[in-house]
């Protein structure tokens, strides 16, 4: 029966695809892999997303409010993101009068009050309440997409006055004394010193401890799957040695990791870092690798070294297995950076344009051992015009300068859906990388299953190389192209900075438009999607296509336009008409 399905959802894509109507791709309902355990019921089997966040990829929606994410979440998922990992939540510091630009030189307001907590409760003026961010953990997990949460831990604001009485008053030494870091090499001063003027948490203090655990219980209660430690490394350890007698060591970590979040990790950048001691407790991320990567991008030259040693330039990664890193071509640490021509200083914004991003994103994503992030660019962002000038360039930067909007829609495009659904799909899979024309051209393989060619050359490159892929045609599910292996031999061309995925998609075992789920494209089917959007009901008052089932919506969104409308009932109606 399913190889009988699976023809007839070719004929029906054929046969949208032949009337004009809404293209989408065979992909969209993709099952996971064979080593993931099939759910038949759960969304996470309608979009082929990975069960467990470190094995997915991660979507940073920076700055997006909590309607915003919810709105967006379908695309999300038929991106292929496994996870949203979202802005700190709690309370912050309404500065410039709570005015919502991203980034202003005059009063306008920034986004960087995000980071300067006044509370430990759920809720800012910047992304919504807490209802709200509820109800987008609702709707998240009804697609199968788990939320992480950003906490900042380390400080409250640089704005005493603003910080609750709440915190102020729990008791013992809330805050350490008021000691600017001056040296980022010393583990003191950048565990127990003000980062940036922010008044920083006397984290040995038990009852900070307890607060901070309280908060995140509240955050997993309301829906939360996982978090993401800021400025990670500027809280102390366990083992931390003591400095000229003072022992500054405490079990913070250890007490507030002590949850029931599936996934943690910590930021951890570079200078006085311990990143190993850390990473013996959570993920942490590999700012260096990304840091690497993005010049080799930059310089258009790649190779096989680049892309695999995650421990090259960091020593202090050379005992941390790749599964405890969180991998990125860019965060918004590094795109928000302030340029300043006069110093030749600028942030990866300046570096890199959406192509390159994409580039790199397949790169982290498609060998599998780690966990990649990817950074919505603000909405409206424009890549930088080497002949404009530097007021209209940063002016591009920011796009829309405005908080809560989603981003710039690269999460989006082909490129960037077809590596994320190829990850799903290679769970379990091993790698094996191969430089295809020095420098170049890479292929990254995935057992016998799958591969995924980055060309980072401004040239067309016609390829013959040996893979381990089974023989057969292969399409590109990037790009469009067809690829053949014959006798151990891939052959076809790479366009000028192209991604190339190749693998063949699961079909999910149920046919889209097939409502009364008979196996067959049939009037049954029409009537069915005419009476649900006329809004008869069940006899038991239930509608007739449950749109909050994934599964359900899926088979009833036949042009794939996240709607159930009455171009769905047009698209059945040809298809029985002229094609079954």
């Amino acid at each position: 029966m399913k190889k009988q399905i699976k023809r007839k959802i070719s004929v029906l894509l054929a046969a949208l695809m032949a009337v004009g109507s809404v293209a989408f791709s065979a992909t969209a309902t993709g099952a996971a892999s064979a080593e993931t355990t099939p759910v038949s019921a759960t969304a996470s089997n309608s979009y082929g997303l990975a069960d467990n966040i470190a094995d997915g990829a991660i979507l940073h929606c920076w700055t997006w409010s909590f309607n915003t994410i919810k709105e967006n979440l379908p695309q999300i998922a038929e991106a292929g993101f496994t996870s949203i990992q979202t802005s700190p939540i709690n309370a912050v510091w309404k500065g410039e009068g709570g005015r919502m630009r991203l980034k202003s030189t005059n009063n306008q307001g920034n986004w960087w009050y995000q980071y300067q907590p006044t509370d430990y409760t759920i809720g800012n003026y910047q992304l919504g309440t807490k209802e709200e961010f509820t109800e987008m953990c609702e709707v998240a997990h009804s697609l199968g997409i788990k939320v992480i949460v950003d906490i900042v831990a380390n400080h409250c604001s640089s704005n005493e006055s603003v910080i609750s009485s709440h915190v102020k008053n729990i008791g013992g030494k809330v805050f350490h004394d008021r000691v600017e870091i001056s040296d980022w090499s010393n583990r003191y001063q950048v565990t127990q010193g003000k980062l940036t003027g922010l008044m920083d948490l006397n984290t040995k203090n038990p009852k900070v401890q307890q607060m901070i655990s309280e908060y995140m219980d509240e955050v997993l209660a309301a829906g939360a799957d996982g978090f993401r430690f800021d400025a990670a490394k500027h809280i102390e350890l366990p083992d931390d040695t003591p400095y000229n007698g003072t022992d500054f060591s405490s079990d913070f970590w250890p007490t507030i990791l002590d949850n029931d979040a599936e996934f943690q990790y910590g930021e951890i950048l570079a200078g006085a870092d311990r990143m190993g001691a850390y990473a013996q407790m959570m993920n942490v991320t590999a700012e260096a690798y990304g840091s690497n990567l993005q010049k080799a991008l930059n310089r258009k030259t790649v190779n096989v070294s680049t892309i695999k040693n995650y421990k090259a330039y960091d020593e202090n990664l050379k005992d941390i297995t790749p599964s405890k890193l969180v991998t990125w071509v860019e965060s918004h640490d590094n795109y928000c950076t302030d340029d300043n021509p006069s110093q030749q200083q600028y942030s990866s914004w300046y570096n890199l344009n959406n192509t390159q991003i994409n580039q790199g994103w397949a790169i982290i994503a498609a060998q599998g051992d780690t966990t990649p992030l990817f950074f919505a660019r603000p909405k409206g962002s424009a890549p930088r015009d080497p002949d404009a000038s530097d007021t209209v360039n940063f002016n591009n930067k920011w796009g829309q300068n405005t908080i809560g909007l989603d981003g710039d829609g690269n999460y989006y495009t082909d490129e960037v859906k077809a590596v994320n659904k190829f990850r799903n799909a290679m769970i379990g899979e091993g790698k094996n990388i191969v430089q295809v024309v020095k420098n170049k051209v890479n292929m990254i393989e995935r057992g016998t299953k799958g591969a995924v060619l980055v060309s980072v050359s401004d040239n067309d490159n016609h390829i013959s190389v040996s893979t381990n892929l089974a023989d057969g045609e292969y399409i590109d599910q990037a790009n469009g192209g067809v690829f053949t292996v014959s006798d151990g031999t891939l052959t076809g061309t790479v366009s000028a900075g192209k991604v190339v995925v190749l693998y063949t998609p699961e079909e999910d075992d149920y046919l889209i438009g097939d409502l009364n789920g008979n196996g067959e494209i049939e009037i049954e089917d029409v009537t069915i999607l005419q009476k649900h959007l006329a809004e008869f009901t069940r006899e038991d008052g239930s509608p007739i296509v449950d749109e909050d089932d994934p599964r359900q919506f899926a088979i009833a969104d036949v042009n794939r336009d996240n709607t159930i409308s009455i171009q769905d009932v047009s698209a059945i109606q040809r298809i029985v008409a002229e094609y079954v």
